[in-house]
């Protein structure tokens, strides 16, 4: 029966602890386990002053020695310490591992069974998931290839409690190494597709950073990470969907693995964040992604599908963002015909009259990029761009001036338009085009000259043992 809020109040927990003392220093041993197990139950009202004067009591108690009752007296402590180490916010798991509850903990691990192997599992759980030093003990003191072991051979009633534990030690760089090594990413990736919505969120996270070592993607790709993270992106929050697409990012900037990120069904998904995610890291992480699958030929079909078809719906933040994720598409040389194809230029264009400030500056950027090609340019003006990009240089916009004179300029320079563009735009004018034009390219080469620099010393001084990271 759960006690009202008066009741809780009412309880007078010093006079309560003291009992449990006298209780744990007597000889009644059924006594003790059942007093045990009503402190576990009660752990949620105790205050936490109360609980962290229980902790080396229950510690002491996962040393005893073995006797024949059920539930045993280590099961009931380790029962209570895993209801204990859930509160607090962190500051009681940190506690039961300074007095020692890890090194019993993984004793009793190697040897226990049934109920509490079990109520050990998910008190070793919580423990690792509430401490970064309790992660550490258990690593350091040989915990992980326990668990490693152990999920070589488990049943699938304990699997989940190991797989959420490995979850949490795998934020540790050693532990990602020697999960590496050994040949058990699949179960990293397993932790992905199984467990607490955190613990999968953790393993998630660590194949991202597993993920910046070449080697490791391979295998994270034969294991199935890419299908498990796109499941994860479709059953999370936000903040969820940002990790797990940023490690599929991580995986498919190697060339070898552009193709097995579009297969698992990452474009639409992605589509789906750039829509629906309203964090500006979610918007980059796509753009990112986006750019690299369109590498090859058949992704940027299904990446302008998709772009096309949010440039033609009501969402103006996910159209600026599809807008911005051209322009930077534009560059791609071998996706001058997708882009025509796709039915991309008439919108644009559509959108560099009648969209907001923030779209008309991706638009002019993106409409820049694509005068740079012949075709485009005649598509371009065949949409009526060439009056649109002249009343551009007339906005307060610094940036929308200077996409609108670099486009012009690229207009002005094709015969098949430079009549056209001398009949719309004064002589003068044309001048200034080009004085501006000038300066953004000075501008331009001092900023790539001294990111060049930049570069060079951040290379010299890298660590190259960060590979784990």
């Amino acid at each position: 029966m759960k006690m009202g809020t008066w009741e809780t109040r009412s309880i007078n927990w010093d006079k309560m602890f003291h009992r449990y003392e006298t209780i744990m220093a007597g000889n009644d041993d059924s006594l003790r386990v059942q007093v045990t197990m009503k402190l576990g139950h009660m752990s949620k009202l105790a205050p936490e002053s109360i609980l962290a004067s229980a902790v080396p009591v229950l510690v002491e108690l996962l040393s005893r020695p073995f006797d024949n009752q059920s539930p045993s007296i280590q099961e009931a402590a380790a029962y209570c310490l895993k209801r204990v180490a859930f509160q607090g916010e962190g500051r009681l798991a940190v506690i039961i591992g300074q007095c020692g509850a890890i090194p019993p903990l993984l004793s009793l691990l190697q040897t226990s069974e049934g109920r509490l192997l079990e109520v050990i599992l998910k008190c070793l759980r919580n423990l690792v998931t509430f401490s970064d030093g309790n992660r550490l003990t258990v690593a350091r003191d040989g915990g992980l290839i326990i668990i490693l072991r152990m999920l070589d051979s488990s049943s699938s009633g304990i699997r989940r409690p190991l797989l959420e534990i490995l979850s949490a030690l795998s934020f540790l760089r050693e532990a990602r190494r020697v999960i590496f090594n050994s040949g058990r990413v699949g179960y990293l990736v397993e932790s992905v597709r199984c467990g607490s919505m955190i613990s999968r969120t953790r393993a998630a996270q660590a194949i991202g950073l597993l993920g910046l070592v070449k080697q490791a993607r391979g295998s994270l790709v034969r294991f199935g990470a890419l299908e498990a993270l796109l499941a994860l992106i479709q059953d999370g929050d936000t903040s969820v969907k940002l990790v797990a697409s940023n490690a599929i990012g991580v995986i498919s900037s190697h060339v070898d693995h552009i193709r097995p990120v579009a297969q698992a069904g990452a474009i639409p998904i992605f589509a789906e964040i750039l829509e629906g995610c309203e964090e500006p890291m979610g918007k980059e992480i796509v753009e990112d992604v986006f750019c690299i699958l369109a590498v090859v030929e058949e992704n940027a079909v299904e990446i302008f599908q998709h772009l096309v078809r949010i440039l033609r719906g009501s969402n103006n933040e996910a159209k600026a963002t599809a807008a911005d994720i051209i322009w930077d598409l534009a560059s791609y040389k071998h996706l001058t015909s997708v882009m025509q194809n796709s039915g991309a230029i008439p919108i644009l264009v559509e959108l560099l009259r009648d969209g907001t400030e923030d779209i008309k500056e991706k638009v002019s950027g993106a409409v820049a990029q694509l005068s740079y090609e012949e075709a485009a340019r005649h598509a371009l003006a065949d949409s009526g761009a060439i009056p649109l990009l002249t009343q551009l240089l007339e906005t307060e916009s610094p940036e929308m001036i200077d996409n609108a004179a670099e486009a012009l300029m690229r207009f002005a320079e094709d015969p098949s338009f430079s009549e056209r563009i001398c009949s719309v735009i004064s002589s003068s004018l044309l001048r200034n085009v080009r004085g501006r034009l000038m300066q953004m390219r000075e501008s331009e080469a001092a900023q790539l000259d001294s990111s060049l620099r930049d570069l060079s010393i951040q290379h010299l001084a890298g660590d190259p043992s960060l590979g784990f990271m």
